[in-house]
């Protein structure tokens, strides 16, 4: 199989404190894997140093064959590399449907073309549609400040596949929450056609080819 994802050597000091040591993860299309490791194994570093929001101190990511080390996360979610955080990202002062239409903008857009107005006929449908996908349509004009936990996870999921990206990564996406079954319904279309990592899973077995140990 194609490898969309290759690491070596990936590292991460921070001072004489080494947060992540010698990683090296290949990940090939179709593939779910999950990252699963005790709190402070460099779970969240190695994910973070993936999508460029942490500088590697070591190592080589490659995705799609083409060294990303050194891109600015928005360029490496440009190539389709997406992610979903922790604490979910989202703007907490606007509505479900909102969000998601921001997420769309931001990958259909740019330029000049900012200044318009999100919303059309098409574009409005595409992002109920979405919605509907991760069950979240009935939360559509509720305030993301509002939501529960679990939902607002949803949310940031859903914001985070608005591109079709080819890898998705999964920052402890069932942490404190229990809509796991409704996750994995959410996301199973992604997983028929495209690579998909999870970090530090609840019931990892019940849907990984294989894991990473950290």
């Amino acid at each position: 199989m194609t490898a969309i994802l290759e690491v070596n050597g990936l590292e991460k000091h921070f001072g004489g404190v080494i947060a992540a040591q010698n990683i090296g993860v290949t990940v090939a299309a179709g593939e779910t894997i999950g990252i699963i490791g005790a709190n402070g194994a460099g779970k969240t570093t190695f994910v973070n140093m993936v999508t460029g929001h942490l500088a590697p101190s070591a190592g080589t990511v490659k995705f799609l064959g083409a060294n990303i080390v050194g891109l600015p996360p928005r360029r490496i979610t440009e190539l389709g590399l997406c992610r979903s955080f922790q604490v979910p990202q989202v703007f907490l002062s606007e509505s479900v449907f909102d969000n998601v239409l921001m997420a769309y903008g931001l990958a259909e857009e740019s330029g000049f073309s900012m200044l318009r107005s999100l919303r059309n006929k098409e574009r409005d449908a595409r992002v109920r549609k979405h919605l509907a996908s991760y069950q979240i349509a009935e939360h559509e004009e509720t305030a993301a400040s509002a939501l529960s936990q679990g939902i607002r996870k949803l949310l940031d999921i859903a914001m985070a596949t608005v591109r079709k990206p080819q890898l998705l990564m999964l920052d402890e996406p069932t942490s404190g929450i229990s809509v796991f079954s409704a996750m994995l319904l959410a996301c199973s279309h992604f997983l028929r056609v495209k690579s998909f990592a999870m970090h530090r899973l609840r019931k990892p077995w019940s849907i990984l080819k294989w894991s990473s140990l950290f």
